[in-house]
């Protein structure tokens, strides 16, 4: 074995030895810090450093382990797609452990155990890391629902409250839902190429009706892992109950491992692209784009809001997936590499910016014990470099520029103004339209983390516990301050990246995006310079040329002195918490005019203290109409089943005997 999937291979051995050193986690609590914590972060390291690795050499390199099933062993491979996915995992894995040691102190005193939360953390990343690099179908559903079942317990890890319950039984049930979707679609696959190794499917060819079945279940697997809308509800439910550090590992990474799969299985191992597919993933990405920014301009609890924009900036991916497949099943494949590398730029500019923020929201929750934004506010004031940072995570996601998000976004908007090079009329509607999608989906990220920003760090407090609040540790800053400075190198320098995803297109399309880099690191040329053209270090010149300007028009020019007073009162008392905005109504005018979408339930209710307090409840109307009937059902059959398990010999003896009947008929 040569040195990526060694190094790949020794990322997930040390993942799993922390998970096993957490076994002593309850008894000596202190490893978690000092051991656990800092072998996830070697395992992240090497990890990153086998994405490099691959990346640069651009070989394909693969194994056969001396495990597995007696007729089948396990396969493992690195290539360039799964090196991008490694380096990700790394460089989120890495902050992650900086960031937990501070902040798991407050678990240290409670009701779960520390080798839970160490044990089955190990046990997610080793899960995530084998899935990226299995090379046959059954290693990979393994390690598919290794980080399933592993993360559902971090997801319960306070068991104690309720929503921690309720949110892990919904996780496992779409989980494997969507297992199972996955496994049939490989099974497509595996009964037309005679096996389970990766390399049979790619020669199988699938074509006709069976592809678009493969398709279709892949779809639905990876889709419902990754929380496209409509199979989505788990997200925003599992997400905002987990520690904060683990649900930047599930936002920033699990999401992505489910992209990963999902282009794995269409543009490696399905065979020949139908434009068709492209328009059904451009489709439901362009919705759950939409959707996803729509929910969490509603919500006022911090964790739940960041994970419905994990919907949200899913769907932008998966618009630049829809159309590099759209491009492909129509003889361009050079428009589709550009769909393809904004998809996988957007990955990993996700990947750190949602990291980045969940472990803003864990250091607010850590420092004042709030993750309702109606009861924030002044959080600057007591915790400026987490404002700092929590500020670039803002400005990231919301794409604007210099910051990461903007360029992914722009080379979606490049790569969807191409349209007209298309042959087929409706498509070449259909795009435009799916594009205005996407543009009023930044409008409204911008409005929504200008509120998230404002309602939470600026202003004054309106708790308590929050006017108490302190600023975390350094290792909690250090994790926050490591993803704020990716975000923003992505931003500056997006050619360096795209030089090295641009052999992902080459291995699964045939081309690349040559002409992106053609121009050095000043300029970015998606397809020339005559088409578009970017250049984020010069806007980051500009931008630092007028903060300078104005820094000395106001120590030098005409205003000498800054006087500093109280903000006008329009005459009343003084200013106080009470008249500043709301999270619920800043987004008012919005909830107005998208109100159909939602189940609202809104009103007055009068506090024994005689004050007026509003209520306000936004809903999820696909909760209703899906997974509460799925839900009923699951339950019913649990308790059915439970039935059988009656504690009477005759029932058993009976059964048995039922069993056998049916099998000697079915053999007879």
């Amino acid at each position: 074995m040569n040195n990526p999937l060694t190094l790949a291979l020794t990322a997930v051995l040390l993942a799993l030895a922390s998970a096993l050193v957490s076994l002593l986690a309850q008894r000596y609590p202190v490893l978690i810090k000092w051991l656990v914590m800092p072998l996830l972060g070697a395992s992240g390291l090497v990890a990153a450093m086998a994405g490099i690795d691959g990346l640069l050499s651009g070989q394909v390199i693969s194994s056969q382990l001396p495990f597995g099933l007696p007729w089948l062993a396990w396969r493992v491979r690195v290539d360039v797609l799964a090196s991008f996915f490694l380096l990700l995992i790394g460089m989120v894995s890495v902050a992650v452990a900086w960031y937990a040691p501070g902040y798991v102190r407050e678990f240290e005193n409670g009701r779960s155990p520390f080798t839970v939360l160490g044990g089955f953390s190990g046990l997610f990343l080793a899960g995530m890391q084998w899935v990226v690099i299995a090379d046959d179908a059954f290693s990979f559903m393994v390690a598919w629902e290794l980080m399933s079942l592993s993360s559902y317990f971090l997801v319960t890890f306070q068991h104690e409250n309720s929503a921690n319950r309720r949110a892990g039984f919904l996780y496992l049930m779409m989980a494997e839902i969507g297992a199972l979707a996955i496994l049939l679609g490989y099974g497509v696959l595996a009964g037309n190429g005679h096996g389970f190794a990766f390399d049979a499917m790619r020669q199988a060819h699938v074509t006709g009706l069976w592809a678009s079945v493969a398709f279709a279940l892949a779809f639905l697997g990876f889709g419902m892992k990754a929380g496209l809308v409509p199979v989505h509800a788990w997200l925003p439910e599992a997400h905002p109950v987990a520690p904060s550090h683990v649900s930047a590992l599930m936002s920033g990474v699990m999401l992505k491992v489910a992209v990963y799969g999902f282009i794995r299985f269409s543009f490696d191992l399905l065979g020949e692209i139908q434009w068709g597919w492209g328009v059904a993933v451009l489709l439901i990405g362009s919705i759950s784009a939409l959707m996803g920014v729509l929910y969490a301009l509603m919500q006022h609890d911090l964790k739940r809001l960041l994970a419905y924009h994990s919907v949200e900036n899913i769907g932008i991916i998966f618009i630049g997936l829809g159309l590099a497949m759209v491009f492909a099943g129509t003889g361009h494949p050079l428009l589709a590499a550009l769909g393809l590398v904004a998809a996988l730029y957007h990955t990993i500019n996700h990947a750190l910016f949602k990291s980045l923020l969940f472990l803003g929201a864990g250091a607010v929750l850590h420092s004042s014990h709030q993750r309702d934004m109606e009861q924030m506010g002044g959080l600057l004031h007591k915790m400026p470099w987490t404002g700092l940072f929590f500020l670039i995570g803002c400005i990231s996601i919301a794409a604007l520029p210099p910051f990461n998000g903007f360029v992914s976004e722009w080379l979606t908007f490049q790569a969807a103004l191409q349209a007209w090079a298309l042959e087929n009329g409706v498509l070449r509607s259909l795009i435009p339209i799916t594009a205005a999608m996407l543009a009023l989906t930044g409008a409204l990220a911008a409005a929504c983390f200008v509120k998230v920003y404002g309602v939470s760090f600026l202003g004054q407090a309106r708790s308590k516990q929050v006017r108490k609040a302190r600023e975390v540790d350094w290792g909690m800053r250090m994790g926050q301050g490591l993803l704020a400075a990716f975000c923003l190198l992505l931003g500056i320098f997006p050619t360096s990246m795209i030089g090295l995803i641009n052999s992902i297109p080459q291995q699964l399309l045939g081309t690349g995006l040559k002409q992106a880099t053609e121009h050095g690191w000043l300029w970015l040329t998606p397809l020339g310079a005559s088409v578009a053209s970017y250049s984020a270090p010069l806007i980051l010149l500009g931008l630092l040329f007028a903060w300078g300007l104005a820094a000395w028009v106001m120590r030098r020019g005409s205003v000498r002195e800054i006087r500093r007073s109280d903000a006008w009162d329009c005459g009343f008392s003084p200013l106080n918490s009470r008249m500043q905005y709301t999270a619920s109504s800043f987004a008012q005018p919005i909830r107005r005019v998208f109100g159909l979408l939602f189940h609202i339930e809104e009103g007055i209710k009068r506090e024994q203290s005689g004050q007026l307090r509003h209520e306000l409840h936004v809903g999820d109307r696909l909760w209703g109409w899906l997974y509460a009937p799925v839900a009923r059902i699951v339950l019913n059959g649990g308790r059915l089943a439970g039935r059988l398990q009656s504690g009477h010999v005759r029932n058993y003896l009976g059964w048995t005997l039922a069993t056998l009947v049916v099998v000697l008929w079915l053999i007879s």
